[in-house]
């Protein structure tokens, strides 16, 4: 069995990439030199070229990218990195939790070291080229910091809780894990717009006094509860438009971008804001957040079947399994079942897009003006107008605008 996990976990790493490799070049193809009907009235030639142009340096980026992670990744394989790893965590002479958090954090620091540079390149050459970078480099490595001090904040004390569960309570481990996350993840809603979010942005309550007044009085009318509406920072790092309701429960609030405000209408707004409210009344939030919560369910039962597996520790380079590695292997048995339940998580999550569309429509006869907005935001944000279904399948948690508008206009 030692001779078949190596080889099983080389022919999943090819196969994803193959996969993202053959949509990303017909993404590339499905690029049309014509604008597209729905657009015709709503974009020059010089914008659609310049979002055509934007689709392709961010896809072949993209493809350089995935090909040095894959790369480097069967080296590190082949070469033994997993042992060299391992025994650099064992040098210190830790328990198993301990030696466990020094592995994973060493592993997780040279992924981090090495995708800077890919990151640094993304913002500072391709966003700046295409005029959306705003971040300075002060306030990019300020984010990269909060972001490695949040995860080691959060982090640590949950995986040395897993950690300590699966070497603990054995059959039962992956139940209690279970638990333990899902009690996490729901703690982490309702805290991360009140605590982690205000980390990287300013929210500050709107300003424009009128749009406000007709933002409650929308509010009013849908007996929708919020804790206030707030415009977040958005241009300090990006021109790109977004909005968004955030939190749970009396901590949810409403968020729109300054970008946002600057370029949309009160109506388009308000339209942007009723296809929010349709997440809402559907409750979408709530059942992804439950389709989350069995996901993990279904990742600890998997992992624990992968625990003590002496043949697949050695297929690595390992003397002997531990739970720490073994949480780290998984993680390349797991991709073709988190690529398959990816793709379904997006299909849902573009079915839940229709329906708030619909909604924002049938209940308050925004169809229009939301078609106006997606149109703005979508030549705003230089979307891809023509992106290829495969692509989509594999990747889109929203439909394609023109899609999107097509349903509009049939309602």
């Amino acid at each position: 069995m030692t001779l078949f996990w190596l080889p099983l976990v080389l022919f999943i790493l090819l196969s994803e990439f193959i996969l993202e490799t053959a949509a990303s070049l017909l993404n590339l193809k499905a690029l049309h030199l014509d604008i597209p009907a729905l657009f015709q009235n709503a974009i020059d030639k010089e914008g659609y070229a310049k979002s055509q142009a934007y689709t392709r340096a961010s896809t072949r980026f993209s493809l350089l990218q995935q090909t040095f992670f894959l790369v480097l990744t069967i080296v590190f394989l082949l070469c033994g990195g997993f042992p060299l790893l391992d025994t650099f965590a064992q040098f210190f002479g830790k328990g198993p939790i301990s030696t466990g958090l020094i592995f994973i954090s060493c592993l997780l620091f040279l992924i981090g070291l090495i995708n800077l540079p890919f990151s640094l390149y993304s913002t500072f050459s391709i966003e700046e080229q295409f005029g959306f970078n705003k971040t300075t480099l002060k306030t990019f490595f300020l984010d990269q910091l909060k972001i490695v001090i949040l995860s080691f904040s959060l982090g640590t004390p949950l995986l040395c809780l897993i950690l300590w569960l699966f070497e603990t309570t054995e059959d039962m481990a992956w139940i209690y894990c279970w638990i333990g996350v899902t009690i996490f993840s729901v703690t982490f809603q309702f805290l991360a717009p009140v605590l982690i979010m205000p980390l990287f942005n300013k929210f500050t309550p709107i300003h424009d006094e009128s749009l406000k007044e007709k933002i409650m009085i929308y509010c009013k009318k849908e007996s929708f509860r919020l804790i206030g509406v707030y415009t977040m920072d958005g241009s300090t790092r990006s021109t790109k438009l977004n909005a968004f309701f955030t939190g749970l429960g009396r901590f949810k609030k409403i968020v729109f971008y300054d970008t946002l405000l600057q370029k949309l209408s009160h109506d388009e707004i308000l339209a942007i804001l009723a296809h929010e409210m349709g997440h809402y009344k559907y409750h979408h939030l709530y059942k992804q957040l439950l389709l989350t919560i069995l996901q993990s369910a279904l990742i600890f039962y998997l992992l624990s079947l992968t625990l003590d597996n002496v043949s697949l520790a050695q297929a690595f380079g390992l003397r002997q399994p531990s739970t720490y590695t073994s949480l780290v292997i998984f993680t390349f048995l797991y991709t073709p079942i988190n690529l398959l339940l990816s793709c379904l998580s997006n299909a849902l999550s573009r079915h839940y897009e229709f329906q708030a569309d619909s909604y924002a429509e049938s209940s308050n006869k925004y169809g229009q003006t939301l078609i106006q907005a997606l149109k703005k935001l979508s030549i705003e944000n230089l979307s891809n107008l023509t992106p290829h279904p495969f692509f989509v399948f594999l990747h889109y948690s929203h439909p394609p605008v023109a899609k999107r508008i097509q349903e509009l206009d049939k309602i």
